[in-house]
């Protein structure tokens, strides 16, 4: 991308009177859908005032790729409580009947002081039976790339997951450790290649690595997950056994939690964990009704706590890595108001990722005080971001970002956001 277009950019944003000129932002806006041959919609909002200042194809709709985090955030502070439900269980005779919540963290290395649920199985006094009967979805949501199945954005959902539903792969000076180190078996070490890498069958978990001269290799891949393998890997780590059971869910069945709900709020708005982000809608499902599946969470949201949305959501999942999900930025804006008046400011801003500071946009949107907060999304040819922007004179804007279909780099749409974005914050 070339210089004279972002001099250009500047130039028609700072000609003007006002602190923000409408046609100037519109010359910008088709300036820059012509230059990117892409879809660009935008729209900002005054907290103070409760107006519109300007939008740009706002009531359009968009792919919004992890901007969909933004709708299960929602879901979430308003179905689960301060603290993660780790199980549900019954005491039968001599024997401790779990069921899993769908909660993510447990041995999960993304998320810290996960520790609770582990020592509880540990120590129970009884033999250990593990029933998945509550479960009823697909381990990859609706609409997702089946062939992403090796990248660890892309884990399968499942009721009860051990080590984040991951396989973990580190080879250094001809050493191959692993984690689960009980899957260990299923590897096979082939003959070195030029690049290192790490290959699992679709249907099942029999890993290929491919060593190479390079002296140090990680990588993460998603585990095929049943009830099978996660009595396994239970019964490895806990060194007790854990036996697979199909009994349905216990109506009097108690409740272990786990740990304070923004942990999970945090990696998965900060560093945007899908997997976080779809096991979430899953807890919720299960706080509303005895069963697992992500469509309860989300039509009970909407039909409950997002039935005045001006543009009704198109939600799929929980992540974004569905396709099929299309919001538009003025219904973005209108949720993150709600979530604004949902939780005090301080704590938000702590979940959210902070331009210039921390999670997908610590390299971008730098100031001597940071004025980004709030989630980025990113699937190919598509870029969002979407948030709370305060000004230099201390005022708090909302505002959604969207960019859809174009076919230059990520790096030369997100120049353009942050260009616009930081004229905004200099000049509103």
């Amino acid at each position: 991308m070339n210089k004279i277009f972002y001099l250009g950019l500047v130039t028609s944003l700072m000609i003007s009177c006002s602190p923000l000129s409408k046609r100037a932002l519109n010359k910008t806006f088709r300036r820059t859908e012509e230059k990117f041959q892409d879809y660009t919609g935008f729209m900002l909002f005054d907290m103070s005032t409760k107006k519109t200042i300007y939008e740009f194809n706002g009531y359009k709709y968009f792919t919004p790729a992890s901007n969909t985090k933004i709708f299960t955030l929602f879901a979430s502070l308003k179905i689960l409580g301060d603290s993660i439900p780790a199980l549900r269980y019954i005491v039968h005779g001599d024997s401790l009947i779990f069921w899993g919540t769908g909660d993510p963290s447990f041995l999960y290395k993304n998320v810290y002081n996960n520790d609770r649920t582990y020592s509880f199985l540990k120590s129970a006094e009884k033999d250990l039976y593990f029933s998945s009967a509550n479960f009823f979805t697909t381990h990859f949501g609706s609409g997702w790339a089946w062939d992403d199945y090796t990248n660890s954005y892309s884990a399968e959902r499942s009721p009860f997951p051990v080590y984040g539903n991951i396989f973990s792969l580190n080879a250094s000076h001809g050493q191959v450790e692993v984690q689960p180190s009980y899957l260990k078996k299923y590897l096979t070490v082939e003959e070195e290649k030029e690049e290192a890498k790490v290959i699992r069958n679709v249907a099942d978990n029999n890993f290929r690595f491919y060593p190479s001269a390079e002296t140090k290799f990680e990588e993460d891949i998603p585990l095929k997950v049943d009830p099978i393998l996660t009595g396994e890997l239970l019964t490895d780590t806990l060194k007790r056994i854990v036996q697979p059971i199909e009994m349905s869910l216990k109506r009097e069945a108690s409740i272990f939690y786990s740990l304070p709900s923004d942990s999970l709020y945090r990696v998965m708005m900060q560093d945007s964990d899908n997997f976080i982000a779809e096991q979430l809608l899953l807890l919720c499902s299960g706080i509303i009704s005895d069963t697992l599946q992500p469509e309860i969470a989300i039509k009970y949201t909407k039909n409950n706590f997002l039935n005045d949305m001006v543009d009704e959501p198109v939600w799929i999942d929980g992540s974004g890595l569905s396709r099929y999900n299309l919001f538009t930025p003025r219904s973005i804006v209108q949720l993150w108001e709600k979530i604004y008046q949902l939780v005090p400011r301080e704590r938000l801003f702590a979940m959210l990722a902070t331009g210039g500071k921390s999670g997908t946009i610590r390299s971008w949107y730098k100031a001597d005080k940071p004025y980004i907060f709030g989630k980025s999304g990113t699937l190919s040819n598509n870029h969002c971001l979407s948030g709370y922007l305060v000004t230099k004179k201390g005022k708090t804007l909302i505002f959604s970002f969207m960019n859809s279909n174009y076919t230059t780099s990520n790096i030369d749409v997100r120049k353009n956001m942050q260009t616009i974005l930081n004229l905004i914050y200099e000049k509103y």
